[in-house]
């Protein structure tokens, strides 16, 4: 298997891992505070979202892209991991907010179901973004392994 096919199975399994981090905290507080529309849903989107990113962090560094002897100094390479994330949070709060906020439930889902369905087409779109801003700035090897 190429370097660049294993790295990306390696990321999508990490995705999937936060995926159910970040589903699971969010639909626990929408369920609890009985929200799933408006402003309090970028909240509980951004509170899920970012136990997910800290899980995401440790996760790629170590396994995906295996950077622990990089060059970077960690606080050097952070601040970058959380530049990247805090757009990648923000491409997915637009979208989930947007999609369940003026989109009336398609296809006769409820209203979680709906804020759900809207979460996984802003997790699509994070997740590329994610994906090469780690690769490429935050995780970048000595030399380009492409």
């Amino acid at each position: 298997m190429s370097p660049i096919i294993k790295q990306i199975s390696k990321f999508i399994v990490v995705g999937v891992v936060n995926t159910g981090i970040d589903f699971a905290i969010l639909n626990a507080l929408m369920f609890s505070m009985k929200i799933y529309s408006g402003k309090w849903l970028i909240l509980f989107n951004s509170i899920s979202f970012t136990a997910a990113v800290i899980n995401s962090y440790f996760m790629n560094k170590y396994w995906t892209f295996k950077a622990q002897n990089t060059e970077d100094s960690k606080a050097k390479q952070f601040s970058q991991f959380l530049i990247i994330s805090v757009i990648g949070i923000s491409i997915n709060d637009a979208i989930v907010y947007a999609l369940a906020t003026f989109t009336s439930p398609l296809f006769g889902l409820s209203a979680q179901m709906w804020t759900n369905a809207a979460k996984i087409i802003a997790t699509l779109a994070s997740m590329a973004w994610n994906f090469i801003g780690y690769k490429f700035i935050v995780f970048k090897p000595k030399t380009l392994d492409i």
